[in-house]
């Protein structure tokens, strides 16, 4: 069965690392068989940048639109 560090933390007050719990659950007689980080963003959000639109115009007889975006200091 796999367990969410994070789904834990909501229902489990403690200030330990994922290995500390592990070895905490690991001497309460449960196995852990891994320990794997999950992103819920694969690549997390490296590469990801937030703009904000300036201006968005119709492009004639499409269903596109130019935009203009400020992406600040990307």
């Amino acid at each position: 069965m796999n367990v969410s560090y994070k789904w834990l933390k909501d229902y489990v007050d403690f200030d330990l690392s994922p290995e500390e719990v592990a070895a905490a659950l690991t001497s309460g007689g449960l196995e852990v068989d891994s320990l794997e980080e999950v992103q819920s963003i694969k690549g997390g959000l490296k590469g990801l940048y937030v703009g904000q639109v300036l201006t968005c115009e119709d492009i004639p007889d499409t269903h596109l639109h130019l935009t203009t975006v400020d992406l600040g200091k990307a």
